[in-house]
């Protein structure tokens, strides 16, 4: 069975990771191949999550793959939320035209890293809880409430369909405790001269 092909990942500095990415006008093969490819990159590149803008295809799509919670001993953890339960159990996922909203007033922090900015990890606030409806490669659709790293992983691939990259959500603090390792990020990638403009937590 041939093996399917990854696809380069953009780096931090890219244009295409700052555009605003455009609907799925209709699932077809050629979307069906692009997620199966982006899930074979991002499990060659060990991510968990990843979006298309992230392979320069500006559509509003993303795959992720989030294992159950388990506690440093890999003893499982129970899930908070209706969405693990039914979306664990599925993954790899990818999710069509996603729409994220907040559920509640509870924030999380949380280390974030990012394929496309390999290597850096800093921490983001972000909703602990939120809805999310999709549409899915088998034509279903999803409309449940998250939490936990799902809930997180799900923001971080969402904020890649607005042009949005995780270091665009950091603190001031956290931004200027992570600025010399963008900066030497950038100057390997061959975009020292990108500046980070701040997206403002959600």
């Amino acid at each position: 069975m041939p093996s399917v092909k990854t696809i380069p990942i953009r780096t931090l500095g890219d244009p295409v990771l700052n555009k605003v990415a455009k609907p799925v006008a209709q699932i077809t093969g050629e979307v069906r191949t692009l997620a199966e490819r982006m899930i074979e990159t991002m499990y060659r590149a060990n991510g968990i999550g990843l979006a298309a803008p992230q392979v320069g295809i500006g559509l509003r799509m993303f795959v992720i793959h989030v294992s159950p919670p388990e506690d440093e001993e890999g003893h499982p953890l129970p899930v908070t939320s209706p969405g693990e339960l039914e979306l664990l159990p599925k993954m790899p996922l990818a999710l069509i035209n996603p729409e994220v909203t907040p559920v509640g007033d509870e924030l999380s922090e949380y280390d974030e890293g990012c394929l496309s900015v390999s290597g850096i990890y800093a921490p983001v606030v972000r909703p602990a809880r939120i809805m999310v409806k999709a549409d899915l490669l088998d034509g279903g659709h999803i409309e449940c409430e998250c939490a936990g790293l799902l809930a997180r992983c799900i923001q971080h691939e969402n904020d890649h369909l607005d042009g949005i990259v995780f270091v665009q959500r950091l603190s001031g603090e956290a931004l200027q405790g992570s600025r010399k390792e963008i900066e030497a990020f950038l100057k390997k990638t061959g975009h020292k001269g990108f500046r980070i403009k701040p997206a403002g937590n959600k």
